[in-house]
């Protein structure tokens, strides 16, 4: 069997254990593959600075596909190579159809480098406190003249399935609607801005077909890239919808499901 020539894998819920960490065993996993010279690309909900701490803690280098397609980051150098963004007269039309089906949601726009939050958006993420940004009301929040990369949107009474289901039928048009497992939070990027489309692009660029690809995953937001690759795993923890529409599984996150396969394609022990 000839050796991918990329991994393409998902962070949270995937690449990391539930603590948030990879571990050792993952780590020598990546690096057996990026020493027989296959690309390692990290394609994550997650922005650019979480993927920077990252790196920093596990010696991570490379590319990283972020923001469910958004943004192009070049880890190594903390550049960002594209940035496509949620226009935010797009974003307020999407919030306003959402509001009126949902009771009570809040509202964030992410920007790359912060969250900005109305009062009503009260999802606090302890890793990304120093990133967060409240703004006094809901009209303050359309008033940011920084480029968006998503529209999230919050509630406390409906779970993610449930949210992206009523934002599918009021607003499902005009923007790239998903959910990366957040509870109850939804996540709105412009219109065919996905994981795949960016990955595609990205491999295009280097002359590498899907079938060269082999990808991980476990939430809806990963599906777009489990379907395109050569091989597409979903996690033994994966979302259902996930483990329904992959026939390709391997361990949870906590198993160490991608050390898994990378040790059993490449050779490496664990």
């Amino acid at each position: 069997m000839l050796l991918p020539r990329l991994i393409a894998s998902d962070l949270d819920g995937t690449l990391l254990r539930n603590d948030g960490t990879l571990s050792p065993r993952t780590v020598r996993a990546l690096r057996t593959a990026e020493s027989a010279g296959t690309e390692v690309v990290l394609v994550t909900a997650r922005p650019p600075r979480f993927v920077d701490r990252l790196a920093e803690a596990a010696g991570l280098k490379g590319t990283a596909v972020c923001s469910n397609g958004a943004v192009v980051y070049d880890i190594g150098t903390r550049t960002v190579v594209s940035f496509r963004t949620l226009p935010l007269a797009t974003a307020r039309r999407v919030a306003t159809a959402l509001a009126a089906a949902v009771p009570e949601i809040g509202f964030a726009l992410e920007t790359g480098s912060h969250v900005l939050y109305e009062p009503a958006y009260r999802l606090r993420l302890s890793e990304d406190i120093d990133a967060e940004l409240p703004v006094p009301s809901l009209a303050d929040l359309w008033l940011t003249d920084v480029p968006v990369t998503k529209l999230l949107a919050w509630s406390d009474r409906l779970d993610a399935d449930a949210l992206l289901a009523a934002a599918e039928e009021g607003a499902g048009d005009e923007v790239q609607l998903t959910h990366s497992g957040g509870r109850g939070l939804l996540e709105v990027s412009a219109s065919g801005v996905t994981k795949a489309g960016t990955l595609s692009m990205l491999c295009a660029g280097r002359g590498i077909d899907a079938t060269e690809v082999i990808a991980f995953g476990d939430m809806p937001n990963d599906l777009t890239v489990l379907d395109w690759a050569g091989t597409g795993y979903a996690m033994g923890n994966a979302h259902p919808s996930v483990l329904a529409a992959i026939r390709t599984h391997t361990l949870s996150n906590e198993e160490d499901g991608v050390a898994h396969v990378i040790e059993r394609l490449f050779g490496g022990a664990a």
